[in-house]
């Protein structure tokens, strides 16, 4: 437009007079002459495959895992585990885009909390964590379901189903874990570990805290109406619902025991912790021993 002629003058209008009407400043229309073209994702080396690629190999482990909650960091260290090295906010971003995040609810927010502070152990078979859910069977109907998590490798020791939750079945994920991982079941074989559990009627029964006892265990109950208290319990909770009984349905409760085995089995081999360096549960009860065992 600062090139055209005026017809009256026979002079073209120039810059400064086009800029005035339409009341545009200089400073804006340089800066607008010299900006740079805006360029798609992120800036810097692309990485060892396009977004692309990356987004296929995402798929294939999401696809492929034997479970349906993976978040972005596990799929991060997977895909390192495939050699394939990229930055978790790449990842992060992909799984975004492509609506590839695991699902979450929100919480609301809380206030000072009695328990603040560290609930998860340094060494297994510290400190485990006893809980109970329960699913519905399509013949027999409701079945309950009794389990003990490692505080240390968030490792299942023990999973147990029954049609009724009687403080009895509360207790076979325990004499589970202790006959696994102690070696033997009898008086004191497990002193120094310390169960962690809610104020059910069936943990805080004498037949439950007698038997505990009998085993060198000392009991270890969480606050009243502070379920993070026994949050690695509660965390397998939500692991265990998500991936299989939310997922499957079972005719009969043997049928479920058979599958809570085999779940059991994967889990412990397969789902992989953060704070460990993204190890199996299995790899750090390894890895703990090798050390016990070496120091002996």
């Amino acid at each position: 437009m600062s090139q055209a002629t005026s017809p009256s003058t026979g002079k073209s209008y120039g810059l400064t007079m086009v800029l005035r009407v339409w009341e545009i400043a200089k400073s804006t229309f340089y800066w607008q002459l010299h900006e740079k073209p805006k360029v798609e994702g992120r800036p810097g080396r692309v990485g060892p495959c396009t977004d692309g690629e990356l987004l296929e190999h995402i798929r294939a482990i999401l696809a492929d895992s034997p479970f349906h909650g993976e978040g972005y960091r596990r799929v991060w260290a997977r895909l390192r585990f495939q050699g394939i090295r990229t930055s978790r906010c790449r990842v992060l971003r992909l799984t975004r885009e492509n609506q590839l995040l695991a699902s979450h609810r929100r919480g609301n927010p809380h206030g000072p909390k009695a328990h603040d502070g560290k609930i998860t152990a340094e060494r297994v078979d510290e400190m485990w964590g006893t809980d109970m859910t329960s699913t519905i069977t399509t013949t027999e109907g409701q079945a309950a379901i009794f389990f003990t998590v490692d505080h240390c490798s968030m490792e299942c020791v023990g999973i147990h189903t029954a049609k009724r939750g009687t403080r009895f079945e509360a207790l076979e994920p325990i004499r589970q874990g202790v006959g696994e991982c102690f070696g033997a079941f009898g008086k004191g074989v497990a002193a120094g570990l310390a169960p962690r559990h809610d104020h059910g009627s069936q943990y805080l029964s004498d037949v439950f805290q007698e038997e505990v006892r009998f085993l060198g265990v000392t009991s270890s109950p969480a606050f009243v109406r502070e379920l993070e208290g026994n949050g690695c319990a509660e965390r397998f909770v939500r692991i265990l619902k998500e991936n299989l009984l939310w997922v499957r349905t079972f005719a009969t409760v043997e049928e479920l025991r058979v599958a809570l085995q085999e779940f059991r089995r994967i889990y412990n081999e397969t789902w992989i912790i953060e704070r460990h360096g993204y190890k199996t549960p299995a790899q750090i009860r390894r890895e703990q021993r090798g050390l016990v065992i070496k120091a002996a």
